[in-house]
């Protein structure tokens, strides 16, 4: 019989040598992709420009809870003991090049989602409607969207490499 291994922090609820936090954030950016279209659904279907703000909002406060909590456990139990076996030769090289390459849309969304966001807050009125700011925002709103997804898709291929 094969003995347990026993890695740092709390196991997560999928079935891989991940933890409990890169589980959660793992299930957790479909749900952020499958809200961030519904919101702008509401938005452009229907005209719900409260409805799309708040939901944005509602997102940000999340993800800033869902990735704070997040970097708390890398920084305190790392990742690197629970894929320890994918992270030699070729294979190790794929993980880690994956995660580099996630880490640049990562980063560049926690800071081009805030800065679309506080723009938004500055620049329409309350309550929200189309303005003068409205084309500038579906520029950056676009672009930010498209990083979150990529963020998301390249955090997917992280996952699977690395824990699966």
């Amino acid at each position: 019989m094969p003995q347990a291994i026993d890695f740092p922090g709390l196991d997560g609820f999928l079935g891989t040598r991940a933890s409990l936090m890169l589980d959660v954030v793992f299930v957790s950016m479909f749900a952020v992709n499958a809200v961030m279209v519904w919101s702008l659904y509401q938005l452009r279907s229907r005209g719900r420009f409260s409805l799309h703000k708040w939901t944005q909002l509602a997102l940000a406060t999340v993800l800033l809870v869902a990735v704070t909590a997040f970097e708390i456990d890398m920084r305190v139990y790392g990742w690197e003991a629970r894929a320890a076996g994918e992270l030699e030769g070729s294979a190790g090289l794929l993980v880690w090049k994956a995660l580099y390459v996630h880490l640049v849309f990562a980063i560049s969304s926690a800071f081009l989602w805030p800065f679309v966001i506080y723009r938004a807050l500055r620049q329409f009125p309350a309550p929200p409607a189309p303005g003068q700011h409205s084309r500038s925002h579906i520029f950056w709103a676009r672009l930010a969207a498209l990083d979150m997804l990529l963020t998301s898709i390249t955090g997917w291929v992280f996952y699977v490499l690395a824990f699966v």
